[in-house]
């Protein structure tokens, strides 16, 4: 296949070589374009006996002297050369062989072959131009001609990289998907029951879950073609290419049956008809009937297998999820603690781990974090162990990208003020002493007043126990929690700083959701305030449709402050009773800057029972 550098190079050869072919021949005439004689010197010089031989070729007259010289001269075609000769007066005497040899040159092959390089050779160079022009338009047609055809990209199922063995943490994933992998290798065994396998399966959960990796591992794992493409590689400009492409992928995979086709972001495609806006909507529409109807007709005996990955399955158009299309939704959840530690496993493969390190710990500090991040954590502790010059990753590496990962690099650098210094250390020893006095609050993990990120400091509090559901005693405890560094300014400096911006900024949400969304406010009453709207073709939420009077969204903001209010004050309360820890965790915190659980709980004795909660990382200082 010629790219269109090797073409160029190709053309710029040509060029060059015709160039040096005319600067050779200009050469090679100026060399023989000498001052021609005339006839009449040439006969003067033979009767002078200046003359020791001639040489006749055509009309051309080559007379050699005796002194070696050599010049040329024109005779007249319609005689030869002793009659013209002997016209000028030259007598036979003077023309005697043993005076001067006449010769007669016979006709040259290099001569001729120059003559017909010199005429033919402009012409095979403007031949090659044209042919290469014609080519480049032809090739230019092609493209325009597979403008539909699909983009997919097929990966044999020969030597699978992706198993089920690479991947942890979704087990019912890989039950569900274990179907789909026998019905793949042993499609008799459910023909012979009746059974129809599902032609769809959508991959539903949160970016990070794992959606792409476990429908590879379903290819690897059955030994099948994988056609892989993503939805956003359907729509384009012009209407009808992304049906067009649709067609020739559905065409493909039935070439290769059985296969596996994946669409990775089928949102991109998948959207509701009917609800968008914009000049590419008609287009996306086309390519969806398109695909609806490919999926919906797909023959008895056919072993293709649709899957698809999204994170946003609200958005999908309701005929793309009927039973015989993506007749079954897999879920995947954000992984509990057993399932971190074997995601940890999986991508501590290969790597130097220092034998201190529990990898066990490390999935119980690690509460809401997927399989991206988890990947992204081993990573980062990997060049911070590189980074000090070590031979293994240790608990510090780990401990470390966790931090990194949940707020930000640290900041060793920036410059605090002693004032500054004790403003920050009381502020994150007030999130400290509230979280640990309450007792719906999470474990306190590690309290520092070193700069991270955005944070002048920050109190990683994190559950001993993971869970899905959280009460309205939890949420106000953590709402005083979050409250508790203002709290603290208030009580010991009788002021307040601009430190618990993004701690007003969470409580003001926290508290709106349980008034508006979770029915948790007792004026209020079990009740959802507001109906989100959604354009689908951007989306995304852009308003809220208020489904209540202006009297209720009065009662609404007075219920949410009546909720921060109250918040703020539990935690004076708190810290006014705890005072004596405050200053001592406070004082601890600018000797030492961090303090660890085990530090801290030595400082401060548990005062009551904690119970479990879900994690929380919250008292971050923002600056």
């Amino acid at each position: 296949m010629n790219t269109p550098r090797s073409r160029v190079s190709l053309l710029s050869i040509l060029f060059l070589a015709a160039l040096v072919f005319i600067a050779f021949s200009t050469y090679y005439q100026r060399i023989n374009t000498q001052e021609p004689l005339t006839i009449n010197q040439v006969a003067a010089d033979i009767q002078a006996g200046q003359v020791a031989r001639l040489v006749t070729d055509n009309d051309t007259l080559t007379v050699i002297y005796r002194n070696g010289q050599e010049r040329t001269a024109q005779k007249e075609p319609v005689a030869t050369t002793i009659e013209q000769l002997l016209a000028l007066g030259v007598t036979q005497e003077q023309l005697a062989t043993n005076r001067i040899a006449v010769e007669v040159k016979p006709p040259s092959s290099s001569l001729w072959l120059l003559t017909a390089l010199t005429y033919l050779l402009p012409i095979g160079i403007l031949a090659l131009v044209l042919w290469f022009v014609f080519r480049q338009a032809q090739g230019s047609n092609n493209a325009a001609m597979s403008f539909g055809k699909s983009r997919a990209r097929m990966f044999t199922g020969e030597s699978p990289q992706v198993t089920f063995k690479d991947v942890a943490g979704v087990q019912e994933a890989k039950v569900d998907l274990q179907e789909i992998v026998e019905f793949l290798k042993e499609p008799e065994k459910f023909v012979q029951l009746g059974a129809r396998i599902p032609k769809g399966v959508l991959l539903v959960g949160r970016p990070g879950t794992g959606k792409t990796l476990l429908a590879k591992a379903v290819s690897g794992e059955a030994g099948v073609p994988f056609f892989s493409i993503s939805g956003s590689e359907f729509v384009e400009m012009f209407v009808g290419v992304g049906a067009s492409r649709v067609r020739d992928l559905f065409e493909q995979a039935k070439r290769h049956s059985p296969c596996i086709i994946f669409i990775d972001e089928i949102d991109a495609v998948g959207r509701q008809r009917g609800a968008g806006l914009g000049g590419s909507h008609d287009e996306r529409e086309q390519t969806l009937n398109q695909m609806l109807v490919e999926m919906d007709g797909f023959d008895t005996d056919t072993s293709i297998i649709m899957i698809a990955a999204t994170n946003r399955p609200d958005i999908l158009d309701p005929a793309l999820l009927r039973p015989g299309r993506f007749d079954r939704q897999v879920m995947l959840d954000a992984p509990d603690v057993k399932d971190r530690e074997a995601i940890l496993n999986v991508h501590a493969r290969g790597k130097p781990l220092a034998k201190d390190v529990k990898l066990n710990v490390i999935a119980r500090s690690t509460p809401g974090l997927v399989g991206a991040d988890l990947e992204n954590l081993v990573n980062e502790a990997a060049i911070l162990a590189a980074r000090r010059n070590k031979k293994t990753i240790g608990m510090d590496e780990l401990q470390e990208a966790i931090e990194r990962n949940m707020i930000g690099p640290e900041r060793k650098t920036r410059i605090i003020t002693p004032d500054e210094k004790t403003i920050v250390a009381y502020h994150e020893a007030g999130h400290a002493v509230v979280a640990h006095a309450l007792p719906n609050c999470d474990p306190v993990h590690k309290v520092t007043i070193v700069p991270r990120g955005r944070a002048g400091g920050f109190v990683l509090a994190l559950p001993d126990e993971d869970y899905t559901m959280i009460s309205r005693a939890k949420l106000l405890d953590r709402m005083a929690f979050t409250l508790g560094g203002r709290a603290a300014e208030e009580i010991i400096f009788d002021d307040i700083t601009s430190g618990a911006q993004s701690d007003l900024e969470h409580v003001t949400r926290v508290a709106r959701e349980m008034v508006t969304r979770l029915g948790m406010s007792k004026e209020l009453g079990p009740r959802v305030y507001g109906q989100k709207e959604e354009l689908v073709f951007l989306g995304r939420e852009i308003s809220e449709q208020r489904d209540y009077s202006e009297a209720v969204a009065q009662k609404i903001d007075e219920e949410v402050h009546k909720l921060v209010v109250e918040a703020l004050t539990r935690a004076r309360k708190t810290l006014t009773k705890y005072k004596s820890h405050l200053h001592k965790v406070a004082k601890k915190l600018m000797e030492v800057e961090t303090l660890s659980r085990e530090e801290f709980e030595k400082l401060f004795p548990t005062p009551v029972p904690k119970r479990s909660g879900t994690p929380r990382l919250a008292g971050a200082n923002s600056r």
